[in-house]
């Protein structure tokens, strides 16, 4: 649309439709924030404050005047041009925030085409991107980079870091307070990720974290600071070739180093760094040329040079740097006896957007235990995943907070691992008590009643009975689950007596499947019977209606939905946590974690690739196939299709009569 309607290339249109992303996501924080704060003005004489800029700045937000609001846009008279609107509203939001002055994309909106702009905003004004939360700024950024950015830029190892992944950085290294540096900070993620920490903190991001960036793509230094704007966060990002230039050096020490570096970046000029005081463990390798063939360990001994002496990093890496070799791993082997390696997570690939790449996390420590300062612990996730696409994966909140607890655990945060099982306990004792059944069954007996009229609906009817049964067996189950206390011994005993009701919430929902196709058939056979198909519909919509509130919603494919399966869900997260760790305590897991030694690592030539210390995961059983019941599945599905093949036959038959006749 917008590429027949204006001058623009694919390549250019980028721009202008970040700016209204921008301004549809502000709005929509604007919004929330509004409504919080509304309640809480001072009135005087009956008049209530303005909203004010400092309203918003405190609660990470950005204050947008009437003509900057994203509704005002929307409905704007037919004979006002919007293109001159939305410029206006960038100007008064540079007006406002120094920090902008001369960001925003404004001359842009004078190329673009007036009605194709209108429907553009309306397209931005979905209800789903109003209730968008998140660091959603950067994930559509990586969507246009995707489509529209030169591929160069991803095959010189640049990729957007995916949000699981950002969080996952964040809540390892936790950073509660002080100075932050992303030296390669592209949209600015890592710091978007940090202040909702802070947020979930009941914390102002302002006041806890001051950010520092360097991006060397004036395009991106752009959207880094849109991206920080529009979280009402204050950022100073400069543009700079980091190999090369260093224009924080003044501000450092700082407390947290979060970065996803170019991978494998070569041709890097020796020469220009050889007297570059971040470089304290040397150049990794020079060629004959005078070049570095390889840029990752000149990553991460920038890296370790900023952290104080308490400091603590999270950098994505390609797999291939843990276990390289040559100068490199000299390199590696001098950073492992600092003492400040401190984890190290491999992530299987698919996870970032544009590559299938394997990835490794670094943490590093600089203020870890003496205890532990001649250990790495080695976490192996790459069995830990969710299907997001056919082609991207992500760790679900659930596996994050599951891995972060091993980082409890190897801390001596046992409390904290207590408690996340208590709380994945007690929510799957909630939601198993608040599962209603009364509605389902009500609709799958009005049905039946119905199709009972045309066809034989036995097992229709049995089917009902046995569910109504062990729906009643389920209640009484899930009535008596105690809450439970976040002591190890009590949670070990309360999630093997919570067994039971997961067993039985496994074996409705296949029930609840199989009536809803027994219904499905009764409908079928009803109409092949003569009776009309639209009473049936309504009732088998009913139905689907009344499954949701159990067994989940299918549209919804990314968080757990449905009282059953979220019963299940939770009780499955306690289980795999206690199965791994049942004393509350660190250990060694096959496939997943071992905490490693500097006698270790140095029998295997200081390698920190976690897979090869921790062994081979075991296979996991599907616990959710049943054989007998997919058996009786396939049997009803085929006398389905026995059945439609036969009166598909008969048709073609009657068809050809007419032919020949």
């Amino acid at each position: 649309m917008l590429r027949s309607t204006s001058n623009f290339a694919s390549n250019e249109y980028f721009m202008p439709v970040m700016g209204l992303i921008f301004l549809r996501h502000a709005y929509s924080r604007f919004l929330r924030v509004r409504d919080e704060i509304a309640p809480t003005l001072p009135t005087r004489g009956g008049k209530t404050r303005d909203l004010t800029k400092a309203d918003f700045s405190s609660r990470s937000s950005i204050f947008l005047r009437p003509e900057a609001q994203f509704d005002y846009l929307i409905s704007l008279p037919e004979d006002q041009s919007p293109s001159t609107a939305v410029i206006h509203a960038m100007e008064t939001i540079e007006e406002d925030y120094e920090s902008l002055t001369g960001l925003l994309p404004k001359q842009e909106y004078e190329e673009l085409d007036d009605d194709a702009l209108r429907q553009v905003l309306r397209i931005f004004n979905d209800p789903a991107l109003q209730k968008a939360d998140g660091d959603v700024f950067g994930r559509i950024y990586e969507y246009f980079l995707t489509q529209f950015a030169d591929q160069k830029a991803h095959d010189n190892g640049e990729f957007f870091t995916p949000v699981s992944i950002v969080e996952t950085i964040v809540n390892v290294i936790e950073p509660t307070r002080g100075k932050v540096i992303d030296p390669a900070c592209g949209s600015g993620g890592m710091f978007v990720q940090s202040a909702h920490f802070v947020e979930a903190m009941q914390a102002n991001p302002n006041e806890q974290l001051t950010f520092y960036g360097m991006e060397k793509n004036p395009t991106t230094i752009r959207l880094a600071k849109m991206n920080l704007a529009v979280h009402g966060l204050e950022g100073d990002i400069q543009k700079a070739i980091s190999y090369y230039e260093d224009p924080h050096k003044d501000q450092g020490p700082f407390d947290y180093v979060m970065a996803n570096p170019p991978f494998n970046v070569d041709e890097i000029d020796a020469e220009k760094m050889k007297d570059d005081k971040r470089l304290s463990f040397g150049l990794p390798g020079v060629n004959k040329a005078g070049k570095v063939s390889n840029g990752n360990y000149i990553w991460m001994s920038f890296f370790h040079s900023y952290l104080s002496d308490r400091g603590r990093a999270g950098i994505v890496m390609s797999s291939q740097a843990s276990s390289a070799g040559g100068q490199e791993a000299k390199v590696r082997e001098a950073m492992v006896k600092t003492g400040d390696i401190d984890i190290m997570c491999a992530i299987r690939g698919n996870f970032f957007y544009t590559r299938t790449v394997p990835c490794e996390i670094w943490f590093m420590d600089k203020g870890k235990p003496e205890h532990l300062r001649d250990k790495v612990l080695m976490l192996d996730a790459r069995h830990v995943f969710r299907k997001v696409t056919r082609k991207i994966f992500d760790f679900s909140p659930e596996q994050m907070k599951n891995l972060t607890s091993i980082v409890w655990l190897y801390r001596g945060q046992e409390g904290r691992f207590a408690g996340l099982v208590q709380e994945y306990l007690n929510t799957a004792r909630a939601e198993a008590q608040a599962a209603d059944f009364a509605d389902l069954l009500a609709s799958f007996d009005v049905a039946n009643s119905h199709f009972a009229k045309h066809s034989d609906t036995a097992d229709l009817k049995a089917g009902i009975a046995k569910f109504r049964s062990d729906a009643e067996g389920f209640i009484a189950t899930a009535a008596a689950l105690p809450e439970v206390a976040a002591e190890i011994t009590a949670l070990t005993a309360a999630q093997a007596a919570m067994q039971p009701m997961a067993d039985q919430a496994k074996a409705l929902i296949r029930e609840i499947d199989h009536l809803g196709k027994l219904a499905q058939k009764a409908q079928d056979a009803t109409v092949a019977g003569g009776a009309k198909a639209a009473e049936g519909k309504k009732l088998l919509t009913t139905i689907a209606e009344a499954r949701v509130a159990l067994t989940g919603d299918p549209e919804v494919h990314l968080t757990v939905t449905g009282a059953l399966k979220r019963a299940r869900y939770f009780e499955a997260q306690a289980e795999w946590l206690l199965s791994r760790f049942p004393e509350g305590r660190l250990r060694d897991v096959e496939g997943l974690v071992k905490l490693v030694d500097r006698e270790e690592l140095a029998a295997n030539d200081y390698s920190l690739t976690p897979g090869r210390y921790v062994g081979v995961a075991p296979e996991v059983e599907d616990e959710d196939f049943d054989f007998d019941a997919t058996i009786k599945e396939i049997h009803l599905e085929l006398e389905t299709l026995n059945a439609e093949a036969a009166e598909l036959a008969e048709l073609i038959a009657a068809n050809f009569e007419e032919l020949i006749v």
